[in-house]
Protein backbone atom coordinates (compact mmCIF):
# COMPACT_ATOMS: atom_id res chain seq x y z
CA UNK A 1 0.00 0.00 0.00
CA UNK A 2 1.09 2.91 -0.97
CA UNK A 3 1.72 5.57 2.09
CA UNK A 4 3.68 8.63 3.01
CA UNK A 5 5.74 9.42 6.40
CA UNK A 6 4.93 11.72 8.64
CA UNK A 7 7.14 12.53 12.04
CA UNK A 8 5.51 15.05 14.33
CA UNK A 9 8.34 15.86 17.57
CA UNK A 10 7.52 18.15 20.56
CA UNK A 11 10.41 20.33 21.38
CA UNK A 12 13.25 19.32 23.90
CA UNK A 13 13.13 20.25 27.40
CA UNK A 14 13.35 24.41 27.29
CA UNK A 15 14.80 26.21 29.84
CA UNK A 16 10.82 27.61 31.03
CA UNK A 17 9.78 24.19 30.78
CA UNK A 18 12.68 23.50 33.51
CA UNK A 19 11.83 26.07 35.42
CA UNK A 20 7.85 24.84 35.43
CA UNK A 21 6.44 28.35 33.96
CA UNK A 22 4.07 28.65 31.34
CA UNK A 23 5.77 29.57 27.79
CA UNK A 24 3.52 30.22 25.15
CA UNK A 25 4.79 32.17 22.42
CA UNK A 26 7.53 33.29 24.73
CA UNK A 27 11.35 32.33 23.27
CA UNK A 28 13.10 30.52 25.82
CA UNK A 29 16.06 27.84 24.58
CA UNK A 30 16.39 24.60 24.94
CA UNK A 31 17.97 23.47 28.18
CA UNK A 32 20.97 21.20 28.72
CA UNK A 33 18.16 18.01 28.84
CA UNK A 34 16.66 19.89 26.06
CA UNK A 35 19.46 18.82 23.77
CA UNK A 36 20.47 15.33 24.54
CA UNK A 37 16.75 14.61 24.38
CA UNK A 38 16.91 16.17 20.91
CA UNK A 39 20.13 14.28 19.89
CA UNK A 40 18.38 11.07 21.63
CA UNK A 41 15.17 11.90 18.92
CA UNK A 42 17.71 12.29 16.17
CA UNK A 43 19.73 9.09 16.85
CA UNK A 44 16.40 6.84 17.36
CA UNK A 45 15.11 8.02 13.99
CA UNK A 46 18.50 7.21 12.15
CA UNK A 47 17.95 3.46 14.06
CA UNK A 48 14.65 2.83 12.51
CA UNK A 49 15.88 3.86 9.23
CA UNK A 50 14.04 7.16 8.73
CA UNK A 51 14.98 9.90 6.32
CA UNK A 52 13.33 13.06 4.72
CA UNK A 53 12.52 15.09 2.23
CA UNK A 54 11.27 18.38 3.97
CA UNK A 55 10.51 19.98 7.46
CA UNK A 56 8.49 22.25 8.97
CA UNK A 57 8.99 23.90 12.42
CA UNK A 58 7.47 27.32 14.42
CA UNK A 59 9.42 30.54 14.74
CA UNK A 60 10.10 29.54 18.17
CA UNK A 61 13.99 28.70 18.54
CA UNK A 62 13.18 25.86 21.21
CA UNK A 63 11.71 24.18 18.46
CA UNK A 64 14.11 25.49 15.61
CA UNK A 65 17.03 24.34 17.87
CA UNK A 66 15.73 20.69 18.35
CA UNK A 67 15.37 20.11 14.24
CA UNK A 68 18.59 21.42 13.77
CA UNK A 69 20.04 18.76 16.26
CA UNK A 70 17.76 16.24 14.88
CA UNK A 71 19.28 16.75 11.22
CA UNK A 72 22.33 16.87 12.31
CA UNK A 73 22.13 13.36 13.47
CA UNK A 74 20.38 11.96 10.62
CA UNK A 75 23.17 13.81 8.52
CA UNK A 76 20.49 15.57 6.86
CA UNK A 77 20.98 19.38 7.44
CA UNK A 78 20.53 21.40 4.59
CA UNK A 79 16.92 19.49 4.03
CA UNK A 80 14.01 21.95 2.83
CA UNK A 81 12.94 23.88 6.27
CA UNK A 82 9.83 26.08 6.40
CA UNK A 83 9.27 27.99 9.58
CA UNK A 84 5.50 29.46 10.46
CA UNK A 85 3.90 30.85 13.35
CA UNK A 86 0.59 28.43 13.07
CA UNK A 87 2.89 25.88 14.44
CA UNK A 88 3.58 28.10 17.44
CA UNK A 89 2.67 27.19 20.81
CA UNK A 90 -0.66 28.02 22.18
CA UNK A 91 -0.27 31.74 23.57
CA UNK A 92 -1.18 31.76 27.25
CA UNK A 93 -2.24 34.97 27.51
CA UNK A 94 -1.84 36.70 31.43
CA UNK A 95 -0.28 32.86 32.53
CA UNK A 96 3.17 33.54 30.10
CA UNK A 97 5.82 33.45 32.45
CA UNK A 98 4.43 32.73 35.67
CA UNK A 99 5.46 30.19 37.51
CA UNK A 100 2.81 27.25 37.41
CA UNK A 101 2.07 27.09 40.92
CA UNK A 102 2.55 31.14 41.43
CA UNK A 103 -0.45 31.04 38.66
CA UNK A 104 -2.10 28.36 40.94
CA UNK A 105 -2.27 30.65 44.17
CA UNK A 106 -3.51 33.79 42.18
CA UNK A 107 -6.51 32.43 40.36
CA UNK A 108 -6.93 28.99 42.29
CA UNK A 109 -5.99 25.74 41.42
CA UNK A 110 -9.28 24.10 40.06
CA UNK A 111 -8.90 27.70 37.36
CA UNK A 112 -5.62 27.10 35.80
CA UNK A 113 -6.78 23.70 35.76
CA UNK A 114 -9.84 24.49 32.98
CA UNK A 115 -7.59 26.79 31.17
CA UNK A 116 -4.62 24.25 31.30
CA UNK A 117 -7.26 21.62 29.79
CA UNK A 118 -10.13 22.83 28.89
CA UNK A 119 -10.59 22.34 24.46
CA UNK A 120 -12.64 25.77 24.26
CA UNK A 121 -11.90 28.03 27.66
CA UNK A 122 -9.10 30.45 27.22
CA UNK A 123 -6.84 32.06 29.77
CA UNK A 124 -7.08 36.04 29.84
CA UNK A 125 -5.92 37.93 26.76
CA UNK A 126 -4.47 33.93 25.56
CA UNK A 127 -5.70 31.24 23.54
CA UNK A 128 -7.67 27.58 24.11
CA UNK A 129 -6.80 24.78 22.53
CA UNK A 130 -9.57 25.48 20.20
CA UNK A 131 -8.25 28.71 19.04
CA UNK A 132 -4.61 26.95 18.14
CA UNK A 133 -6.54 24.20 16.25
CA UNK A 134 -7.92 26.86 14.44
CA UNK A 135 -4.52 28.07 13.15
CA UNK A 136 -2.77 24.90 13.49
CA UNK A 137 -4.95 22.89 11.65
CA UNK A 138 -5.79 24.73 8.02
CA UNK A 139 -1.79 25.08 7.89
CA UNK A 140 -1.75 21.67 7.97
CA UNK A 141 -4.53 20.60 5.29
CA UNK A 142 -2.88 23.07 2.78
CA UNK A 143 0.88 22.62 3.66
CA UNK A 144 1.56 19.69 5.27
CA UNK A 145 -1.37 17.16 4.49
CA UNK A 146 -0.68 17.53 0.74
CA UNK A 147 3.34 16.47 0.72
CA UNK A 148 2.32 13.62 2.96
CA UNK A 149 0.09 12.36 0.59
CA UNK A 150 2.30 12.76 -2.16
CA UNK A 151 3.89 10.37 -0.19
CA UNK A 152 6.90 12.71 0.72
CA UNK A 153 8.68 12.43 3.94
CA UNK A 154 8.01 15.10 6.32
CA UNK A 155 9.20 15.82 9.30
CA UNK A 156 7.78 18.74 12.33
CA UNK A 157 9.59 20.09 15.05
CA UNK A 158 6.63 21.95 17.35
CA UNK A 159 5.01 21.92 20.05
CA UNK A 160 2.58 20.44 22.42
CA UNK A 161 -0.56 22.29 21.57
CA UNK A 162 0.17 22.65 18.29
CA UNK A 163 1.13 19.16 17.47
CA UNK A 164 -1.98 17.84 19.37
CA UNK A 165 -4.10 19.97 17.02
CA UNK A 166 -2.56 17.95 14.21
CA UNK A 167 -2.65 14.33 15.62
CA UNK A 168 -6.73 15.76 16.55
CA UNK A 169 -7.45 15.87 12.41
CA UNK A 170 -4.93 12.92 11.73
CA UNK A 171 -6.44 10.49 14.22
CA UNK A 172 -9.59 11.95 14.08
CA UNK A 173 -9.82 12.33 17.84
CA UNK A 174 -12.61 13.77 19.83
CA UNK A 175 -11.72 16.92 21.82
CA UNK A 176 -12.24 15.42 24.76
CA UNK A 177 -9.76 12.24 23.94
CA UNK A 178 -7.07 14.87 22.22
CA UNK A 179 -7.19 16.92 25.85
CA UNK A 180 -5.71 13.53 27.79
CA UNK A 181 -3.29 12.98 24.98
CA UNK A 182 0.01 13.91 26.68
CA UNK A 183 3.27 14.17 24.22
CA UNK A 184 6.40 14.02 25.69
CA UNK A 185 9.17 16.48 25.05
CA UNK A 186 11.88 15.06 22.25
CA UNK A 187 9.96 11.98 21.39
CA UNK A 188 8.95 11.30 17.90
CA UNK A 189 5.79 9.94 16.91
CA UNK A 190 5.75 8.34 13.78
CA UNK A 191 3.02 7.86 11.20
CA UNK A 192 2.48 6.20 7.89
CA UNK A 193 -0.28 7.83 6.48
CA UNK A 194 -2.65 6.34 3.71
CA UNK A 195 -3.83 8.04 0.43
CA UNK A 196 -7.34 8.33 2.53
CA UNK A 197 -5.41 10.66 4.69
CA UNK A 198 -6.30 8.49 8.22
CA UNK A 199 -3.06 6.56 9.68
CA UNK A 200 -2.22 3.19 8.64
CA UNK A 201 0.06 2.66 11.87
CA UNK A 202 1.94 5.14 14.44
CA UNK A 203 4.94 4.36 16.15
CA UNK A 204 6.13 6.10 19.07
CA UNK A 205 10.02 6.11 19.28
CA UNK A 206 10.29 6.55 23.35
CA UNK A 207 13.65 6.42 25.01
Amino acid sequence: MMSGTLVLVRHGQSEWNLKNWFTGWKDPDLSEQGVREAHAAGKRLKAKGYAFDVCFTSVLTRAQHTLKIMLEELGQTGLPETRDQALNERDYGELTGLNKDDARKRWGEEQVLIWRRSYDMPPPGGESLKDTLARALPYYMIHIQPLVLSRKRVLVSAHGNSLRALIMAIEGLTPEKILKRELETGVPVCYRIGADSRPISVETLSA
